[in-house]
């Protein structure tokens, strides 16, 4: 059963999306040294996504196997804090070609309101136990009922046919330079 996150699970949450994202090809491409991306991953969820807490849009397993961080219509990620963490901290293979990904990603988004799906991510020893899917039905139900879009960009392309079978369809393949693709992916509501 699929809960919404309290501020009180926010520190078990960031820790179930650190532990899935340790081998996501953007995000290690980002950080690829271990100690690099343990100290700045944690920081670069919450600004990308940690306004799900308070809006009550964070959801996770009961066993904090996974978690999403949802933000709803209107809800922005806090710009100015993934900027002041990616400028700081990225690798010196990602520096020169992270902005302009960032860039590309941005043109993306629909113009129409909106759930934006920053993170999601199950730890990898849970994986493949229908953690992911269940968190996603979860959310998209909420979609359906409401009529609103999902917006979502796949920094894994095996993740792509998951999103798919959930009715996301790929907008478009962003690389740039040294980067690994990224796929920003719309869902019509059901």
């Amino acid at each position: 059963m699929i809960r919404t996150a309290t501020a009180a699970d926010e520190a078990a949450v960031i820790s179930a999306l650190v532990l899935a994202f340790s081998t996501d090809p953007a995000v290690r491409w980002t950080w690829p040294d271990p100690q690099q991306y343990l100290a700045n991953f944690p920081p670069f969820v919450k600004a990308f996504g940690g306004r799900a807490f308070a809006l009550g849009t964070a959801h996770v397993t009961p066993d904090f196997a996974g978690a999403a961080l949802w933000l709803p219509p209107g809800a922005e990620i806090d710009d100015e804090g993934v900027t002041d963490i990616v400028e700081t901290t990225v690798s010196k293979q990602a520096e020169d070609d992270v902005f302009p990904l960032l860039e590309q990603m941005g043109l993306h988004p629909p113009k129409a309101p909106h759930r934006y799906l920053p993170p999601i991510g199950v730890d990898p020893a849970r994986q493949t136990q229908g953690h992911g899917a269940a968190l996603m039905k979860h959310a998209l139900t909420a979609c359906d009922r409401d009529g609103q879009l999902a917006y979502l960009e796949s920094t894994n392309p095996r993740n792509v046919p998951l999103y798919e079978r959930h009715g996301f369809e790929v907008l478009a393949r962003l690389q740039v330079g040294s980067s690994p693709p990224i796929f920003p992916m719309l869902r019509q509501p059901r």
